[in-house]
């Protein structure tokens, strides 16, 4: 009787985990890339780089016909040296647990912002050289970020549009108000965006603001990006940002003007091939600042080997104005080299054309 009990019992046991895990899934994504980089100035040199490399758990569970429990857990992963480029913690991408419906979707956790999520249509270039980053997401000003402790709403699809709406409470593990260099009492954030897909149509038009005490300063920022399929093999994209930095109660006026900015731009990518398309795209950053403004225009190829494996080369150059010294490889990537011509004290790339070309696989899993 007691064998026939543990018998029982075991196989109980055995069959929970494996209940639990019916709808969970492991995906990933091993994005490598071979790049030469050029400031401009000092420094031309080959890099081997993994680009927002990542290995992520999700899953869900239907409670009942109209609710479902969701999750994710993703890490990013660094593929040229086994690191994790997260540190030691574990969940540095986008991690969430929520409940969904016909009421639409809550989810709470650190994850992408509605604002950084709605640059999806124009980005052409993500997580490569030449990402549209480069130029959006740069001085003290910029937002586009993924931030702690969210919680975000979601509404259902109504004729191809929603309206995401998140609100981050503060940083780090729980709210200070001391009077210390680690205060977050003003850290909080509020995103929000409003988003179409539909037919050869796809748009965001997005609103973020961040408090003083959260990342760099406090700021603001509208964006726009818009995708659209003129002909079956041609798509037509275009992006424009305005960024409003105020920063902390001891910034200048030059270090406010130095965030502050608009940046705009069109591309296309046309299919020569069922798996072969040819992308391009033109940005430039106007800031507030003197001599502060950038350009970048980027031309690219890419081939899908089958749905899961890609191939592609992209040539891209950024025009700095005499003040600044953007490059197009400062964003998602690991192989990220800054500062190399600063000589005592000046940076001898300021005001130079910075130039990249790569070579790259991803293969998402």
């Amino acid at each position: 009787m007691k064998m026939k009990l543990i018998a029982v019992a075991v196989g109980a046991a055995l069959s929970v985990p494996a209940v639990a895990m019916a709808d969970v899934s492991i995906y990933g994504r091993a994005h490598v890339s071979v790049d030469y980089l050029d400031d401009g100035a000092r420094y031309s040199e080959t890099n081997l780089s993994s680009n927002s490399s990542r290995l992520g758990f999700k899953g869900d569970h239907e409670i009942n016909p109209d609710l479902k429990a969701f999750f994710q857990i993703e890490q990013q992963i660094n593929f040229t040296t086994g690191s994790s480029d997260g540190g030691t913690s574990f969940a540095t991408r986008d991690t969430f647990v929520g409940l969904g419906g016909n009421f639409g979707a809550i989810q709470v956790g650190r994850f992408d912002s509605p604002f950084k999520v709605a640059r999806g249509p124009f980005n052409l270039f993500g997580d490569q050289v030449g990402d549209m980053n480069n130029l959006a997401r740069v001085t003290a000003g910029r937002l586009d970020e993924r931030y702690d402790n969210t919680i975000q709403y979601t509404t259902p699809d109504f004729s191809g549009f929603n309206v995401k709406v998140a609100y981050s409470m503060y940083r780090g593990q729980s709210l200070n108000i001391t009077d210390t260099t680690a205060n977050n009492e003003d850290s909080d954030a509020f995103s929000t965006s409003l988003n179409y897909l539909g037919g050869p149509l796809e748009a965001s038009l997005a609103y973020e603001k961040v408090e003083e005490d959260t990342l760099r300063g406090e700021a603001d920022s509208i964006r726009a990006a818009v995708a659209y399929k003129i002909v079956d093999n041609f798509k037509l994209v275009g992006f424009y940002q305005t960024t409003d930095f105020d920063g902390v109660s001891t910034t200048t006026s030059a270090q406010r003007d130095a965030g502050t900015f608009n940046v705009y731009g069109l591309g296309g990518e046309f299919a020569i091939a069922k798996n072969t398309a040819l992308k391009a795209t033109w940005m430039t950053n106007d800031s507030d600042a003197d001599d502060s403004d950038a350009t970048m225009w980027v031309v690219g190829i890419e081939h899908k080997l089958d749905k899961a494996v890609r191939v592609y080369a992209n040539y891209a150059v950024v025009d700095n104005d005499d003040n600044v010294a953007y490059s197009p490889w400062m964003q998602s990537r690991t192989a990220n080299p800054q500062n190399q011509s600063v000589v005592n004290g000046v940076n001898e790339a300021a005001g130079e054309k910075a130039a990249g070309f790569t070579v790259g696989l991803r293969y998402d899993f």
